[in-house]
């Protein structure tokens, strides 16, 4: 069997997209959570950037699906002396199953891994998109509304690789509403934009005129994990776009989502993480069953 690879939302046809979100529900209530069809399967973790929640998920994942894993730190490839990419590349297609992999550069140093096509690659975090972070989020957003159609997401903060794969996700569904209200100069890049729905995404880089009757409110960290920002007053820029509880004043009903980690009083207030609307840590959950189901489609 050929494997599957995941770099890229775009990778994804709409029935995959579609099977993932629902495989991922299926996890979440348990269905199939006995089977163990990575048996005798090893799949290789690696991450070069921290991680909380991605990494257990996948590690935890693998092995409740029956899989051998291999962690990795960012110190211990043989890269880190001077070999090649492809050379690195050849050599774990002969020896794993799967790789998944958390970088903080181009997408492309991923696609050089995938292509022996013996061995499955997971983009478990780019420095453009963060594809597995939007099935969690999708597989919530279902959990929680019993559908994706029809939803109205109100995204506040960075365009970071959390937000470009959200909306290239979100772009599959009809009648969705994602309006993006990002700091100027923080927005989604013009490639993301050239590749999602104008009729579901909009942007915006201001605080005025909300949209109302949201059903989800989302933010994200403002400092994303492995980059850093080059103005040293963008804090000055980010700080309209805090997530605070006046938010909720023409979204009585809004849920609040965070892809974590969370620092309070910068891109939230406690009031709102830590408030009866937040659903955060069971979309936190919700990456450990999204996990599950990559893994068992990508072989």
């Amino acid at each position: 069997m050929t494997p599957h690879h995941l770099i890229s939302i775009d990778d994804l046809s709409d029935e995959a997209l579609r099977h993932l979100v629902g495989r991922g529900l299926d996890y979440r209530n348990s269905v199939g959570a006995t089977s163990h069809p990575l048996a005798d399967q090893v799949v290789g973790i690696y991450f070069s950037k921290t991680s909380t929640r991605t990494r257990t998920a996948f590690t935890s994942g693998a092995l409740r699906l029956g899989a051998r894993t291999i962690a990795f730190g960012p110190h211990d490839l043989q890269t880190n002396t001077g070999e090649s990419i492809e050379d690195t590349a050849r050599v774990l297609n002969r020896m794993l199953d799967v790789f998944v992999m958390r970088t903080a550069g181009d997408p492309a140093e991923m696609r050089m891994f995938a292509q022996d096509r013996r061995m499955s690659v997971i983009n478990a975090m780019s420095a453009t998109e963060h594809p597995t972070q939007a099935l969690t989020d999708l597989t919530t957003l279902k959990w929680r509304f019993g559908a994706i159609e029809g939803l109205r997401i109100l995204y506040v903060g960075e365009g970071n690789n959390t937000a470009a794969a959200l909306a290239l996700a979100l772009s599959r569904y009809e009648s969705v509403s994602l309006e993006l209200r990002t700091p100027p100069g923080y927005g989604l890049s013009e490639d993301v934009l050239d590749r999602v729905d104008p009729k579901v995404v909009v942007e915006r880089h201001d605080m005025r005129d909300l949209p109302e009757a949201a059903d989800v409110i989302y933010t994200t960290r403002w400092q994303t994990t492995g980059t850093d920002k080059p103005d040293p007053n963008w804090r000055d820029v980010f700080a309209p776009f805090q997530v605070t509880g006046r938010l909720w004043r023409s979204s009585p009903e809004a849920v609040f989502m965070h892809d974590l980690p969370a620092h309070r009083g910068e891109e939230v207030t406690a009031e709102v993480i830590d408030g009866p609307h937040s659903i955060v840590f069971d979309q936190a959950e919700n990456k450990l069953h999204s996990a599950m189901a990559v893994l068992e489609w990508c072989r």
